[in-house]
């Protein structure tokens, strides 16, 4: 029954209260853009530096405590890594975590150091999905995908849960429109539960835009053959899941696609004007504002979701 289960607007809020348990709400900041104050939610000064802690928490607590000593397997190519084995650490279970072959070093090593097993993969040439199920059936663990996950979805939508009360309380209304970062779609999908009055604007790296395309066309579209080399390892999935393309279908999402420079300008902005280190996939949702393929308006809401940047990479994008 596990697989049929589909992500609500209930369980979102039955996240949220979890994390609310254990966790104080990350920063909302407010800036001025275009001459209208826009909210951002700063996802990247979570414990492990991105969101993905949400969702890991909160399919992990719903693991029935007799079945958790068997375990946890992931892939990822380092945030979902991080936000499962947190969570696995915490709740002392054990994490074997599946990570590309050329994932980020600071992302490797954050996984490791939080006491999770890493089996490395070619992720141009081999199934992370199929490599991961092997290990759950082969040690009895419970598989825990990245995004096409119930519980991993409404977890995501945590974050919105807290930003709506949070811009509520800094007197700027409700969001009337979210724009997420989207990889697979958990935090999108999360997101659009989460505020289902709000316009859901998805941001994707150009040649990696493949939700955007897929919510255009009326059905899934994978990224397809040689997609161009990207700065955002953590939106580099090559096909987004059913669960994840339905929600946002079905609440009339769009998507825009930006450029390398564009992510690269957008880190530069968070770093002078709000004092956040950002990865270049925690980066394109500010890109798409400040490129201007969205108008600023208000009611805006801004998930800057990850901040786990390769230093001298990072150095290099601030040296411009």
């Amino acid at each position: 029954m596990t697989l049929l289960r589909q992500p609500t607007r209930a369980g979102v809020r039955d996240a949220a209260a979890k994390i609310a348990a254990i966790l104080p709400p990350s920063p909302l900041l407010v800036l001025e853009i275009g001459g209208v104050e826009v909210a951002f939610k700063a996802e990247s000064l979570q414990p492990v530096g991105a969101f993905k802690l949400r969702g890991a928490w909160h399919r992990l607590t719903a693991i029935a405590e007799a079945d958790r000593a068997a375990g946890v397997v992931a892939f990822s190519s380092g945030n979902h890594a991080q936000g499962v084995a947190w969570a696995a650490k915490r709740l002392g279970m054990p994490a074997v975590i599946v990570m590309p072959a050329d994932a980020p070093k600071v992302k490797l090593d954050a996984t490791l150091a939080l006491g999770a097993e890493v089996v490395r993969y070619d992720r141009m040439t081999e199934d992370r999905t199929k490599i991961a199920a092997h290990l759950a059936h082969a040690r009895g663990a419970v598989l825990v995908p990245s995004f096409d996950d119930a519980w991993v979805i409404e977890g995501q939508g945590s974050a919105a849960v807290e930003a709506a009360a949070q811009m509520q309380a800094a007197g700027l209304g409700d969001p009337l429109r979210a724009i997420v970062p989207c990889g697979g779609g958990g935090l999108a999908a999360g997101t659009a539960l989460a505020l289902p009055d709000a316009e859901i604007v998805i941001a994707e790296p150009e040649g990696w835009d493949d939700m955007t395309r897929s919510l255009e066309a009326g059905w899934i579209e994978p990224v397809g053959p040689n997609p161009p080399p990207t700065a955002c390892d953590a939106l580099q999935t090559m096909r987004v899941a059913e669960r994840t393309f339905d929600v946002l279908s079905r609440r009339g999402a769009t998507g825009v696609a930006v450029s390398e420079e564009e992510v690269r300008v957008a880190q530069r902005f968070a770093a002078r004007r709000l004092r956040l280190v950002l990865e270049p996939g925690g980066a394109v949702a500010l890109a798409a504002l400040l490129a201007g393929k969205l108008p600023a308006k208000a009611g805006t809401l801004v998930l800057l979701s990850g901040g786990n940047t390769d230093p001298a990479d990072y150095a290099a994008v601030l040296a411009g």
